[in-house]
């Protein structure tokens, strides 16, 4: 009997970790459908499960993702690649997650990843104080979903 309960504990480990999924974004100096768009994650919102991996891509040079200070939920690890390197993060935590480019913060290249339920920490990452157009891009990115 506990051999039976063993194998079927362990086969629902594996296939917990088979279901998650990997998810892509570039980073662009300049998007290659809309060039007016400088310096942008893409896609620069994702909605993913608990357990899924982002992998952050440089497309053009110059790049790197960071996790924004007061901007993930408490108990998840923040991050920091190094400029120009591809960059694999597993989220496991609940709730908002804003990143940004750290040479390009100010200009507003920044991107936010919603682990299951945004409410966990919604509140405290809007309440974050940014600089430049950063500002104005994540207002954009965490407008309503406060309403979902």
């Amino acid at each position: 009997m506990f051999r039976l309960l063993s194998s079927v504990f362990v086969a629902a480990l594996l296939a917990t970790g088979a279901q998650a999924e990997t998810h892509l974004v570039r980073m662009y100096s300049a998007h290659p459908t809309d060039p007016a768009r400088a310096n942008v994650f893409d896609p620069p919102f994702l909605r993913i499960a608990p357990g899924d991996s982002v992998t952050f891509v440089p497309a053009d040079p110059s790049h790197n993702t960071a996790s924004k200070k007061g901007m993930i939920p408490e108990g998840a690890e923040e991050w920091n690649s190094a400029v120009d390197d591809e960059f694999t993060v597993t989220l496991t935590v609940e709730g908002v997650y804003g990143y940004i480019c750290s040479p390009h913060y100010e200009m507003g290249m920044v991107g936010v990843i919603v682990v299951g339920d945004a409410s966990a920490n919604l509140g405290a990452a809007k309440k974050v104080r940014h600089l430049g157009s950063a500002k104005k891009a994540f207002r954009e990115l965490l407008d309503g979903l406060e309403n979902e």
